[in-house]
């Protein structure tokens, strides 16, 4: 079986935007004065792509997705979702995070449809089920709608947590490093769970990982960001084909590219200079 190329390039982000950010810096207020954490950074999303961003520890990637969602609100510069500016809290955002909180007092069908219960609170109960199950059952989860949270493995309670991120149809979704308090064998095949359900349901998603043979699977494009404070130091788009297996991430052309990336991780740590 041929493997399918894997093209860089350090262009821009082009088409119509999902997620725009325009020139955003953000600071935070510490003891003595204050942390810069983003400068004048710009990035874009086009709908129905999912972007993976990648830096140094502590380089503002978290910080990022709160703007985004709009906790919290940039020094300077702008961001928009779907050509809408953001001024406050999104509910048209799903997030899913490393540890998956779950309310153990409701069953994995009453977690999933929470979102609805607050952003939807008249759409029909026989709706909101439907949705979650249809959702449960793209990630191999029908027939465990009645288990309680502490009853599933780590795995499962990540497909769950993905589902109630995706069960009000979000503008966009934010995933903040979702997969990396699983072991390796888990993480790999949550990947394959992640980029299936987007060929069946597509949505715009933004990624944000320490792990870049991650960020290569399940992507479109892979953005770098510089050390603290933050730019966009690197652009890459990654073409795996429409059937992307593991496998692939093994391919030498695969192993070029994360060799890649590394590299630029490096010299945003100030290595190798």
């Amino acid at each position: 079986m041929p493997v399918p190329a894997v093209t860089p390039t350090t262009e821009s982000i082009e088409g119509c935007a999902q997620i725009e950010l325009r020139d955003v810096s953000h600071a935070f207020a510490v003891e003595g004065g204050t942390l810069p954490v983003l400068d004048e950074l710009s990035l874009r999303v086009k709908k129905n792509e999912l972007t993976s961003v990648v830096g140094p520890s502590g380089c503002g990637k978290s910080t990022l997705t709160r703007l985004i969602s709009g906790l919290i609100k940039p020094d300077s510069g702008e961001i928009f979702l779907a050509g809408d500016k953001v001024v406050s809290p999104r509910p048209t955002v799903g997030m899913a995070f490393q540890n998956p909180v779950m309310l153990e007092w409701r069953n994995v069908l009453m977690n999933v449809i929470l979102p609805l219960e607050i952003v939807a609170p008249d759409m029909p109960r026989n709706k909101r089920e439907e949705r979650a199950l249809e959702l449960l059952s793209m990630v191999s989860l029908e027939g465990f709608e009645d288990k309680r949270p502490s009853e599933l493995s780590g795995g499962m309670r990540q497909r769950v947590s993905l589902c109630r991120a995706l069960v009000h149809d979000p503008d966009v979704l934010i995933l903040d490093e979702p997969f990396g308090a699983l072991d390796a064998f888990t993480r790999e095949e949550l990947w394959g769970v992640m980029y299936n359900l987007r060929r069946i349901r597509p949505f715009t998603c933004l990624l944000i990982t320490h792990d870049l043979r991650e960020s290569v699977f399940l992507s479109d494009h892979i953005v770098v960001l510089s050390q603290r404070p933050a730019k966009v130091q690197y652009t890459t788009n990654v073409d795996l084909g429409e059937d992307r297996q593991v496998r692939d991430l093994y391919a030498p052309k695969v192993t070029g590219l994360l060799t890649e990336l590394r590299q630029h991780i490096e010299i945003a740590q100030d290595k190798n200079r």
